[in-house]
């Protein structure tokens, strides 16, 4: 892929003209931004116009043929009359007219996005139960984390506010049969037997052993769990890696950022043949264009050559508009492409197998610079199997395991959480736990490196973890 024109002035930026400028903003846009962006550029340039509300997938394209009438209007211009200038004043009027009812309908048609809460009231609300276990069922609601588990266990809900408990019972199970697979429970080991239920893989291998041995699995002790539960290893072996591929966290895709509006920019989707394709999320870019009116408008201006400045100079400017959102749009594709490339174990099972990654290697492949990557991904999110997920999150440094594998320090930060997931409340793990039981699994990390990823997680030291049983 041909990298930006303006790749070698990044580090000048003095130096940059007002179209790079413009490149370079429109590349570092995320879809809300850039919707913002071609608004402002609807308003300040008048011959851009929308082709459509179809979104925007390539540059509008001009043939040569059509330049060259362009040019050769602007040598070959007749007289006009006051007359003629009242009409294209009338009809440009009526133009610009349409154009702003077509910006409307666009403005009236984005939405913030769903959150969770939304998202789950709804579905009770097209429940087809009584009236009293949907108005519970909502107070459950009311009661999820982000991650979409309960704050406070139901049966103390149910105490605190006298809830008969079989009507409890209803709206929980209600609660847990909804979507995303997974919500409702009231830690991950239940939220992970929920995903198996809802898959029909109750009494499987998978569902014994996040039953009954979560914990074993968690310390990696695979020989261990198959004796207990008569299986091979190898069967443990697999069933881990489908473990592996479950959510441990059903409410996340629902708040990817601080953002209330946060939208994905490149979706991954399997095909028919389960494969995975990537789209672009074109929503809020509408499909611009340089104006018919505004080229015929040129043909008949006459001899006025300030007017007729004016409109080559913002039909300039809308080309390079135009074509400066096909670059981004073809930037974001082709370092997508990348990442499913090289982290094909990320998207079957999930973040513990992210692979390290950084811009300069990337950069390296697609022959553009890192800084350009660093912009192109910057504030962009991912839809994925497992959640939204922001791109920039796949460029980290990492660790060697002692098989010789790299593991991400996303990845590592995955196994803190498994392992934080499945401890004894009553004692609970403390750094130096953590680290070891990370060593045994072949990470080489140190004490302090795990004290620092556990409070980017917002996970509390040992000795404020512990609960009494």
């Amino acid at each position: 892929m041909t990298d930006f024109s303006f790749q070698q002035t990044l580090g000048q930026q003095q130096s940059l003209t007002p179209q790079l400028r413009r490149s370079l903003e429109i590349l570092q846009a995320n879809s809300q931004e850039l919707h913002q962006l071609i608004q402002q550029a609807l308003v300040l340039n008048p011959v851009l116009e929308m082709d459509s509300l179809e979104p925007m997938d390539q540059v509008d394209e001009i043939d040569s043929e059509d330049s060259i009438r362009e040019e050769d209007s602007m040598h070959h211009l007749n007289d006009t009359d006051d007359d003629w200038r009242e009409r294209s004043i009338m009809e440009r009027g009526s133009h610009i007219a349409d154009d702003e009812q077509r910006r409307q309908h666009l403005y009236d048609s984005i939405v913030g996005p769903v959150t969770l809460q939304q998202f789950l009231t709804e579905q009770v609300h097209q429940s087809m139960v009584p009236q009293e276990i949907k108005n519970i069922a909502l107070i459950l609601i009311g009661n999820l984390t982000e991650r979409g588990f309960h704050e406070e266990s139901p049966s103390l809900i149910a105490a605190r506010l006298g809830i008969n408990l079989k009507w409890m019972d209803h709206a929980v199970k209600l609660l847990q049969g909804f979507d995303p697979p997974g919500v409702g429970a009231e830690n991950l080991q239940e939220s992970l037997l929920l995903q198996l239920q809802r898959q029909g893989r109750e009494g499987t291998v998978e569902y014994r052993i996040v039953e009954a041995h979560l914990e074993d699995l968690a310390r990696r002790h695979l020989a261990q769990i198959a004796r207990a539960i008569g299986t091979t290893e190898e069967r443990v072996n697999e069933a881990a890696l489908a473990i592996a591929a479950l959510d441990p966290d059903p409410g996340g895709s629902f708040t990817p950022s601080m953002n209330p509006h946060v939208t994905a920019d490149v979706i991954f989707e399997k095909n028919a043949d389960g494969e995975f394709e990537i789209h672009l999320s074109n929503d809020n870019i509408p499909k611009l264009k340089i104006s018919d009116f505004y080229k015929e408008l040129l043909a008949k201006m006459g001899s006025d050559k300030k007017t007729m400045d004016y409109l080559r100079e913002n039909i300039r400017d809308g080309r390079a508009l135009i074509g400066s959102i096909s670059m981004r749009q073809e930037t974001l594709l082709a370092i997508a492409q990348i990442i499913l490339k090289r982290q094909q174990d990320f998207f079957t099972y999930g973040i513990s197998k992210l692979r390290p990654m950084t811009m300069v290697d990337l950069g390296d492949e697609l022959g553009m610079h890192a800084t350009t990557v660093s912009r192109a991904v910057a504030g962009k999110f991912m839809a994925t199997p497992h959640g939204i997920i922001e791109m920039r999150s796949f460029f980290t440094s990492g660790y060697q395991m002692s098989d010789g594998n790299d593991i991400s320090n996303s990845a590592v930060r995955q196994e803190m959480l498994s392992l934080i997931a499945s401890e004894n409340p009553a004692k609970p793990m403390s750094d130096n736990d953590l680290t070891e039981e990370l060593q045994n699994r072949g990470i080489d990390i140190k004490r302090r490196t795990v004290a620092k990823y556990r409070e980017q997680l917002n996970i509390l030291p040992s000795h404020l973890r512990k609960k009494t049983v």
